[in-house]
């Protein structure tokens, strides 16, 4: 894991972005406010606070939600030869609620907390250039945003077909069904024929996103295949999912071990014991895409003759409910894929037992008995600034 902490003498540069402008606050190691300002992001306003930090040379900028609002002035800055690292939306909440007394919000109160997590925060996410993962990033979007379109349009032919159909037509409907239904329907109404007119409209649109959504899922499966990984080897888990986790969790040593990468997933449960009573709770933190991603990867094993079928009939065996019973089944995937990734990074070439790229442990997705202890952990304790074996540093 790359050290985040500024260099001895170095300036934090706490930063509140927003589309159109952005506010900052300069903060030494001793959290003394320094300097400050509001800029614009356009290319006069960045040239601009590039000028006006000139005079530390020193210097880490920290960006609250590089993955999000702040990812555009993030990807300047590293472009610029910048050094930066990533603030959670979450963290800098916390800290302005401890600084402030309250949840009031506002840009420079927002900077100035950005600011002392960067101080004093050891950990933080570097953001690097990787061509890799953007190209990634840009086509998990365009194959969500495909996916949103055609469920927008779909849903609409649906309820244009039952004003003209008598009971509508199936739930699983495609172009070329709902274009056969809709051929025989002769109205004779004005109202009526300006329906099926637009009816035959989306169902032309909804044909055009069927063709582009093919399209970008080979463009994503050729960009995966560059980066050699072997996520989608595991059961459930396709080109989007496997794209999504690596644009999301980008270095794989940044997490300690599996029971923080569970943290960070959301499939580790929290303890909710009270005095002779042991139990945990589902968790509903971590990072909500991820954890449907391996939801789903979860519901395809159910349906399917799998080691996490078995896997999850033996916990209901133990006496767990089925709600119990798929949450130690996702955090079980979750650490089956930590390691996938983690072995993809150190053994990208080697092949363990059971067909897992460079797996020579007793457990993998698709090996004969995983271990069911890790499971009914709850959330770890904190996590230490460097990763617990010897990793390379991520490029």
């Amino acid at each position: 894991m790359q050290n985040s902490s500024p260099p001895p003498g170095a300036v934090v540069i706490g930063m509140d972005p927003h589309k159109r402008s952005v506010t900052i606050e300069v903060m030494n190691s001793d959290e003394q406010v320094l300097d400050g300002g509001r800029f614009n992001t356009d290319s006069d306003g960045f040239t601009r606070m590039l000028a006006h930090v000139a005079a530390y040379p020193e210097r880490v900028w920290a960006i609250e939600g590089c993955a999000g609002i702040g990812r555009h002035v993030a990807a300047r800055l590293i472009t610029a030869g910048e050094s930066v690292v990533d603030v959670p939306a979450k963290l800098s909440y916390r800290v302005r609620l401890l600084t402030a007394g309250n949840g009031r919000k506002t840009d420079d109160t927002d900077a100035h907390s950005i600011a002392l997590i960067g101080v004093r925060v050891t950990g933080l996410r570097p953001v690097v250039s990787n061509e890799q993962i953007e190209l990634l990033r840009v086509l998990v979007d365009r194959r969500r945003m495909l996916g949103e379109e055609h469920t927008r349009k779909i849903s609409q032919v649906h309820r244009l077909l039952l004003e003209l159909i008598p009971g509508g037509a199936k739930i699983y409907l495609s172009a070329r069904q709902a274009r056969k239904l809709l051929s025989p329907v002769r109205p004779k109404d004005p109202a009526g024929k300006a329906r099926k007119q637009l009816a035959m409209e989306l169902i032309t649109d909804l044909e055009k996103v069927y063709t582009r959504t093919k399209q970008a899922d080979k463009d994503l499966l050729a960009a995966l295949a560059e980066t050699g990984t072997h996520l989608t080897e595991l059961h459930g888990i396709g080109p989007t999912g496997a794209a999504m986790l690596l644009v999301e969790v980008g270095d794989i040593t940044r997490f300690p071990d599996h029971n923080h990468f569970a943290s960070w997933t959301g499939t580790a449960p929290i303890d909710a014991s009270s005095g002779d009573t042991v139990r945990h709770r589902l968790s509903r933190g971590g990072n909500r895409q991820i954890n449907r991603v391996l939801h789903t990867m979860a519901t395809v094993q159910l349906r399917n003759p799998t080691e996490g079928r078995a896997y999850y009939d033996r916990k209901k065996r133990d006496g767990k409910s089925s709600m119990e019973a798929m949450r130690c089944l996702k955090r079980r995937l979750s650490d089956i894929v930590y390691r996938t990734m983690l072995t993809d990074l150190t053994q990208p070439a080697a092949t363990g037992p059971g067909g897992q790229p460079g797996d020579d442990s007793d457990s993998s997705a698709t090996g004969s008995q995983p271990t069911t202890g890790s499971s009914d952990k709850p959330l770890p304790g904190p996590a230490t600034t460097q990763p617990t074996r010897p990793l390379p540093a991520a490029s």
